[in-house]
């Protein structure tokens, strides 16, 4: 298991060539320096490094994220380099985790990264969520995203959840450090879920792409603090007519999570 290590400390300016690499960024009132600073400063945990958290991890690396700590026990499989673009036939029968690595550090080395290759849970879950600034979760079961959101709930740590199967995406945050916002269990009750896999039911692979995408945007404004996030909002998409929809979402008193949490 990976030790926990702590967040990124950087001095009060960049250095030329961050300028440079970032200057695009920079450009942007929105972001200025400020903001990128935000982002070299800042550690994410993503978890999961399937068709979802690749585009994240890429993304995010690129942008700047000065740590990205990447969590997933699975192996490359031949079946996965339809959608998963961190991944190459020559990594197959590697750990996702590891695999996705090398890619991001082919894309930005300053950036740093940790690799996680074993299943996330318990005491080490709630460790890694705590340490994080921002939880990115690509998993694609119910079970293990209800116990990454109970574990952010817990820490308070800002939740960007995504999902995608068959030809639909959907994305929202959920943000436990403002009291009037649902939490991941508010919109989904438990429920068995292993007949809704990619494996079992498929999956376009440019969708990944597009809500992993999305997921990285919402992250980086988190962090750099600008715009309106997707909190209490869920944001679907269906690709059959490229239509989006946003939906309201409402906390519900009586959540089990966020409803005890706050009573405690």
């Amino acid at each position: 298991m990976a030790a926990i290590i702590d967040k990124v400390v950087l001095g009060p300016c960049m250095n030329d060539d961050q300028l440079l690499r970032y200057s695009r960024q920079i450009m942007l009132p929105q972001m200025d320096v400020e903001g990128q600073e935000k982002l070299l400063a800042a550690k994410v945990l993503i978890v999961g490094l399937g068709g979802l958290g690749c585009p994240v991890a890429m993304y995010l690396a690129s942008a700047g994220v000065g740590t990205l700590v990447l969590a997933d026990f699975d192996e490359v499989d031949l079946s996965n380099l339809q959608r998963q673009i961190a991944h190459t036939g020559d990594r197959i029968g590697h750990n996702k985790a590891e695999s996705a690595e090398k890619m991001i550090q082919g894309l930005n080395p300053s950036i740093n990264t940790v690799c996680i290759t074993e299943k996330l849970t318990g005491d080490a879950l709630q460790q890694q969520i705590a340490a994080a600034d921002v939880v990115v979760d690509c998993t694609d079961n119910f079970t293990t995203r209800h116990a990454i959101n109970a574990a952010c709930v817990a820490q308070k740590t800002p939740l960007v959840s995504g999902a995608a199967i068959r030809l639909e995406g959907q994305v929202s945050v959920f943000d436990p450090r403002q009291g009037n916002t649902p939490c991941y269990r508010c919109l989904y009750e438990d429920i068995d879920d292993e007949n809704l896999s990619c494996a079992e039911s498929g999956v376009l692979a440019p969708l990944v792409g597009i809500i992993g995408s999305v997921q990285a945007l919402e992250t980086i404004k988190l962090i750099a603090e600008f715009g309106e996030p997707l909190s209490g909002r869920l944001l679907t998409l269906d690709a059959r007519s490229m239509q989006w929809r946003e939906l309201k979402l409402p906390r519900d008193p009586g959540c089990p999570v966020c409803g005890s949490a706050e009573k405690r």
